[in-house]
This record gives C-alpha cells, structure tokens and sequence, in this order.
C-alpha cells in the first residue's frame, strides 16, 4: 500500500486582475486566478527586503462560479487548496509546465479593494463537488 502524504496549501493575498470564468465542453465551471502575497526577509547585508509572490489559482464547479461573481481585481482572500503540477501545449506545439493551488475553500476578506460591501464571505467543499473535505462550515 503507497504511504499517504499531505498536499495542503494555505494563502492569504489580494487579486491581481478579475477572475476568468470559463465553462469546460460538458458544462463544468473552472475559474483561474493570481494572488498576490507580500512578503519581507533581511537579506545577507541584513537590508529589510520586500517582493511580491504571485501564485495561480483554479477553482471548480460551483466555487469557480463565486469566484467569478465576487473575486474581482485587489479582492482580498482565504484560499485553501493543494498544489498541481501539469502540462499542457500551446498553439505552437510547445510544451509547457504550469503549478498551481487548486483551491477547495475560498474565503472573501474584508477592506479595501473587496467590492461587495461585505467584510467577509467564505465558499467551501460543501459548495464544490470535487472537494473531497466534508468537514467544513458551508457558505
């Protein structure tokens, strides 16, 4: 029997642009996002550094579908999810390798850029037929 590992991934950032919704050949919702996570380190001359690391997301089915209502550009937000590494061709016919958090739970945070007026919304596996995490509050 394989050993069971842990694919869990947790971020908290803003969007960088509107999320994409699309729709797959048999119907299915699928939504692609970027999130933004700040981060600071001391470098080696122990200077106070920032950079910004952009992570890509994709949610399915009826998550894909909130996100495509109410994350919009500078969203701040929760996402809970696991790691993917696939491949894919481009038009040209090259290959090429993209990793990304498929998110199970997604969480609206308050303040500036939200857009919706409210301080905080959250969709979970409850509301994602591919989540195979039951345990969770629904929206």
């Amino acid at each position: 029997m394989p050993e069971i590992g842990v694919n869990k991934v947790i971020l908290i950032g803003r969007t960088g642009a509107d999320t994409e919704l699309k729709y797959t050949s048999n119907g299915k919702a699928v939504a692609n996002f970027s999130l933004a996570i700040n981060d600071s380190f001391k470098n080696g001359d122990g200077e106070q550094k920032e950079r910004v690391e952009w992570i890509r997301c994709v949610a399915w089915g009826r998550l894909a579908e909130i996100c495509g209502e109410f994350l919009i550009k500078g969203a701040r937000a929760y996402a809970e999810g696991r790691l993917q590494t696939r491949k894919y061709d481009d038009r040209e016919g090259n290959e090429h390798t993209v990793s990304e958090v498929v998110v199970r739970q997604l969480r609206f945070l308050g303040g500036p850029g939200n857009g919706n007026g409210k301080t905080e919304q959250s969709a979970s596996p409850a509301e994602n037929p591919d989540a195979d995490i039951s345990d969770d509050i629904p929206f």
